[in-house]
């Protein structure tokens, strides 16, 4: 068997794993009784330890290996499949497998307990696991490259080539250019006022209107599941299964709408790769960052637009007759827009949005590179809330347990947010060079700006990195200032101009 027959066979292999590994994981995030997680955790994590061995097995590594020493027999494809392989194979062939297996069952228990802790609203229920989890990630750091710069490794590992020095220039800029504008606006927009928001919405309703918008998105639900969960999500194994989820709030409306457009996202992005991908370690997003920006874009440059809702207001209106009876389509897109102080990262404006991934990429720098402890994390994390945002947090599901991403140790995944809001800006000039976008939203004809996406980003995958991407649809590489003038654009209108 040739190296490739080899390489090709063990990928296969683990593919069958991480199918097995992900539909267990979107049943525990969606339908899996909370007392099934211990046994759970326990059988996946036997599962992942099998899965571990597949990927780290001397016969995988020798045929990589081999491959990357003999790229020049390979096309474009396969060295981009051996380059990724390789990287990946690095990440983990140092790490004993039994510190990976008990990470592995310690992280599905530690999302139930985040649950738990969240609707409790107690910070030392979830403590202990995360404790743990930091202290799982330093060592695999540490068995990664003791050399290295910790947090650099994290954020590599979510955008390819990030560093902590790139992401300190990106967020200087946020501070320097974007956090005396944000004072502007709200200085306006305190007089803003929409009761309606704060009416009663059923859920059933909710969820009908949120089947509508998948379909003005054209999601395909022959290869595609939208459900419920607590915190909303996108999951994928390839292209011809995806699914997502939303929340709903029958006491604030925005919050379903929103979630369920910013998962339409990533969901569009996974559902239009190239299928000849599917077999391959290329069939997903290029990066998070990337992956961001098309969730991003989806929810805010479309679905807060006022074309959007000119187009279907109506539709909205007719679900929900009495609480909508005073509410016109230009009122609800200014409400959709609304800048003020929040404290959920996940319902702030598109404005103040950034300074919530601010407080967090500074909070993660400073446990890895800093030495900041769990137990002044709380404090920290409200200390920041009211430098950067004027808020006092008075209860920890507000504050420090509000996401989940830290449960499952995804400790660099954060900073993504807004550099995806930042890629998402600098596509839209690009975008808009090509087609009228706000016209296709006005003509309900969404798929135009599907196809050109599909076209230009999501087909490749991860053929490409994300600067190969930028600078294929934007002729230049990652550049922070089509971001502070798109949102300058956008709310210097709503706000500051008479």
């Amino acid at each position: 068997m040739s190296h490739w027959d080899t390489f090709k066979d063990f990928q296969k292999k683990q593919k069958a794993y991480e199918l097995v590994l992900a539909l267990a994981g979107w049943d525990s995030n969606t339908e899996a009784p909370r007392q099934s997680i211990p046994y759970r955790s326990e059988m996946l994590s036997i599962i992942s330890g099998e899965h571990f061995s597949l990927m780290t097995d001397p016969q995988y590594k020798e045929a990589i290996d081999a491959l990357y020493e003999e790229k020049e027999t390979l096309n474009d494809q396969q060295f981009r499949e051996v380059q990724k392989a390789k990287k990946s194979l690095d990440k983990i062939i140092k790490i004993p497998k039994a510190e990976y297996v008990e990470y592995s069952k310690l992280t599905t228990m530690a999302q139930r307990i985040w649950e738990e802790a969240k609707e409790k609203g107690d910070f030392k229920h979830f403590k202990p696991y995360l404790k743990k989890i930091i202290n799982y990630k330093k060592r695999m750091i540490k068995f990664r490259d003791d050399k290295a710069i910790p947090y650099n490794v994290l954020l590599d590992d979510f955008e390819e080539g990030m560093t902590i020095e790139r992401y300190d220039a990106f967020f200087q800029t946020i501070k320097d250019e974007l956090v005396p504008f944000v004072k502007q606006v709200l200085a306006k927009s305190k007089n803003d006022d929409f009761p309606f928001l704060d009416r009663k919405y059923p859920k059933h309703d909710q969820k009908d209107f949120v089947d509508y918008i998948t379909n003005v998105f054209d999601f395909d639900f022959n290869r595609g599941v939208v459900k419920e969960s607590v915190h909303p999500f996108t999951w994928n194994t390839h292209s011809q299964d995806v699914r997502l989820t939303t929340r709903y709030m029958e006491d604030y409306l925005p919050a379903s709408i929103y979630a369920a457009m910013h998962e339409l996202g990533h969901a569009m992005y996974e559902q239009q790769i190239d299928e000849t991908l599917d077999s391959t370690n290329l069939n997903t997003g290029a990066s998070m960052g990337i992956h961001e920006s098309q969730s991003r874009f989806y929810e805010n440059t479309i679905g807060r637009s006022q074309a959007f809702w000119d187009t279907h207001f109506s539709a909205l209106k007719k679900r929900f007759p009495d609480q909508l009876h005073d509410v016109d389509a230009e009122t609800f897109t200014r409400a959709s827009n609304r800048v003020e102080e929040s404290f959920i990262r996940v319902e702030a404006d598109e404005l103040t949005y950034p300074l919530h991934i601010l407080i967090r990429y500074e909070i993660e720098r400073d446990i890895f590179n800093n030495g900041l402890g769990v137990d002044d994390l709380e404090r920290v994390w409200n200390e920041k809330m009211k430098a950067y945002l004027n808020l006092d947090v008075n209860r920890p599901s507000d504050g420090v347990l509000q996401d989940v991403h830290w449960s499952d140790g995804m400790f660099g995944y954060f900073p993504t947010y807004a550099l995806g809001s930042a890629y998402a800006a600098q596509i839209y000039y690009a975008l808009n060079e090509a087609l009228d976008i706000d016209q296709a939203i006005r003509d309900n004809d969404i798929a135009r700006i599907n196809q050109w996406f599909k076209e230009n980003i999501h087909c490749y995958g991860s053929r490409l990195s994300p600067d190969q991407i930028l600078n294929k649809v934007t002729r230049e590489s990652f550049n922070p200032k089509y971001y502070i003038r798109y949102l300058k654009e956008k709310y210097s209108k709503l706000y500051l101009e008479d």
